[in-house]
């Protein structure tokens, strides 16, 4: 598997976390076929294999999760296919279970506002609130933030130049707020970074800060502000989205800032924004709010009906 981890890396250019994820897995289905007594990955069925997804799905797993297995395994025989390895690929015709589909959690706009108009307490959280300010801006994931570099960002065209998955790289535009963070933090970060670090985020040691470290940097800011709900870096991507969306209502437009390559994918904000309508529509219309025991309308409770 070590070679199939290099060619991922250098061929196919995958991400570093999705290189983990796929060794994760593949050594997953290692261990359970050791179990079963195969000996070498050609012996390995597609009945095999589809007794292997309904264990996973015994031991808990989504689909969305199995179907993650399954690509991983998938590209794996192609690879084994290949080099000459194996004669077939036994997992091309296996489907993950269905499960239902999760909407991403997405923080209120006013909530948003007032998170990220709170005054640093320290230099740190100076540039804590500009990487919040950035990953709400632009749309941005974790890893894609994580990746900035100093001179990827053109602050007098306001844009910033990311490299996405499959390392392809699109130009986005980048807010007046997020921008007066980046004043604030450029300072501050040539305290930290020695002339040769090219990361825009550092940590406290002058090296590119962490997934982690922005991961438990936005918990704690939540928390240390008083976030009604827990923070995390893709809540900020989600808000973005749903907020674009339900502003301008063009999705094509929103799949390009997001970096999505299908747009089934953004269309999972479509959803969200019929629920918000869908809320406002329930507590607005005269003919869909809800009646209290004594017959009147919610909304008009306590008071005493006209004839």
């Amino acid at each position: 598997m070590t070679s199939f981890a290099q060619h991922l890396t250098s061929e196919k250019r995958y991400s570093p976390q999705t290189c983990k994820n796929y060794q994760r897995d593949l050594q997953r289905l290692a261990a359970w076929l050791v179990g079963q007594s195969y000996a070498e990955w050609r012996a390995v069925s597609g009945h095999d294999l589809r007794r292997y997804v309904a264990n996973l799905g015994r031991q808990g797993l989504s689909g969305r999760s199995i179907a993650r297995h399954l690509s991983a395994i998938r590209r794996f025989y192609q690879y084994l296919l290949r080099e000459g390895l194996v004669t077939d690929n036994p997992a091309l015709d296996i489907r993950a279970p269905k499960s239902g589909r999760r909407l991403p959690a997405v923080a209120d706009v006013d909530q948003l506002n007032y998170l990220l108009d709170v005054t640093p307490d320290d230099p740190l959280e100076v540039r804590d609130r500009c990487m919040f300010e950035f990953m709400y801006s632009s749309g941005l994931r974790l890893a894609e933030l994580a990746s900035l570099d100093v001179d990827a960002v053109d602050r007098k065209g306001g844009e910033a130049r990311v490299v996405g998955k499959g390392g392809k790289t699109r130009l986005l535009p980048v807010g007046r707020k997020a921008l007066e963070a980046l004043a604030q933090w450029l300072p501050i970060r040539a305290g930290l970074a020695p002339e040769t670090e090219p990361a825009l985020f550092v940590s406290r040691r002058g090296n590119r800060i962490s997934h982690r470290s922005i991961q438990a940097r936005l918990s704690r800011w939540g928390i240390a502000k008083g976030a009604d709900q827990k923070l995390h870096p893709h809540m900020l991507r989600h808000s973005f989205a749903s907020h674009m969306l339900e502003s301008s209502g063009d999705l094509r437009a929103v799949q390009e800032l997001l970096g999505h390559a299908d747009i089934a994918t953004t269309q999972v904000y479509t959803h969200l924004d019929f629920q918000h309508l869908a809320r406002v529509y329930d507590q607005s219309h005269p003919r869909a709010r809800r009646r209290n025991s004594r017959g009147y309308d919610d909304q008009n409770s306590g008071q005493e009906g006209n004839v």
